[in-house]
């Protein structure tokens, strides 16, 4: 007889080192939710990150989670659940709990890659332009640098980050906040300045304008791209794109979107919000895919899950099964 499927659905809060800022405003600490699934004294577990850009808050995610229930399968949840935070700390639960009734890793499950040791991002806030290229000397071990951008003065923000940082890799996110005024003069001062991609520079509802003009950096899609068939799409304006297991609603997505990405000849970049090492052990998969990574959510933070993902000097290795997967 096959023991009962159980589900926990959980709040938590994970304070910051320090502000993380963006263009749309500043956070202290990371709301998360987590879920348990427990089947024969064997526990699986996922995080998820409700976004308020997308109408989502973690009351209303561990509501919509418990609505669903313990799942039976991942196509069962592609059915209750839209895509999204709560379907995605369903469906990497049920991975973790999946692998470890089975005695194997995901990697084996989904027969993909085995992960390996990739080099993450350090984001740095946005600031002024003295704060952020501070921040930038501040990491000096650190390589590969991810800028929040804001819109007017951004072209200053990242002459000054090149200026103090000119061993770096360098890559911008702008959140949607440039404008279609913005958005010539800031491409070139980003390919001065060595900028390997921008991210969303404009509005999701607005970015028709990248298809009618060069593009003198490779611009990768954010908001523009939640799912899989939102790739065909992009190919005339954007050059990659950005999987993210909250937007995908899990694994099962992420993966889709990557396969489908690479397919189009679109380059990937892996990345999270701001999250524990739980939330982020998953997209070590999308990982394997992706020409960018930019997963140290649990850097940004003040303290981190026990055991977490070790990135040292920027380098984040797979997760221990402990921890997920």
């Amino acid at each position: 007889m096959i023991s009962q499927r159980t589900l926990r659905v959980t709040i938590e809060s994970w304070p910051l080192a320090q502000p993380f800022v963006i263009a749309r405003g500043a956070k202290t600490e990371a709301r998360v939710v987590t879920v348990t699934l427990a089947q024969g004294g064997v526990e699986g577990r996922g995080e998820c990150v409700p976004y308020a850009r997308y109408g989502e808050t973690p009351e209303a995610t561990a509501a919509a989670i418990e609505s669903a229930g313990a799942p039976q399968s991942h196509g069962d949840l592609l059915r209750v659940l839209p895509p999204g935070a709560a379907r995605n700390a369903l469906d990497c639960a049920l991975f973790d709990l999946e692998a470890k009734l089975a005695g194997v890793p995901v990697s084996v499950l989904l027969r993909r890659p085995e992960p390996g040791a990739r080099e993450t991002c350090f984001t740095l806030s946005l600031g002024s332009p003295e704060a952020m290229a501070d921040a930038a000397r501040g990491v000096p071990n650190l390589h590969l640098l991810k800028l929040k951008l804001g819109g007017a003065g951004d072209d200053v923000r990242m002459r000054a980050v090149r200026a103090a940082r000119p061993d770096a890799r360098l890559v911008g996110d702008a959140n949607e906040a440039w404008t279609v005024d913005l958005l010539d003069p800031l491409l070139q001062v980003a390919a001065e300045c060595g900028f390997e991609t921008i991210e969303q520079p404009l509005p999701a509802n607005a970015d028709g304008a990248l298809g009618t003009r060069d593009r003198p950096v490779p611009v990768c899609a954010d908001e523009s791209a939640h799912v899989a068939s939102d790739i065909t799409a992009l190919v005339d304006r954007y050059d990659a794109v950005n999987i993210k297991l909250d937007k995908a609603g899990g694994l099962t997505e992420a993966l889709a979107m990557a396969d489908a990405a690479r397919a189009a000849g679109l380059d990937i970049m892996a990345g999270s919000m701001v999250s524990t090492s739980l939330g982020i052990a998953p997209q070590m998969l999308v990982a394997q895919y992706a020409r960018w990574v930019d997963l140290d959510g649990p850097l940004l933070l003040a303290e981190d899950r026990v055991p977490g993902i070790v990135i040292r000097d920027g380098i984040i290795e797979p997760p221990d099964r402990a921890l997920w997967g």
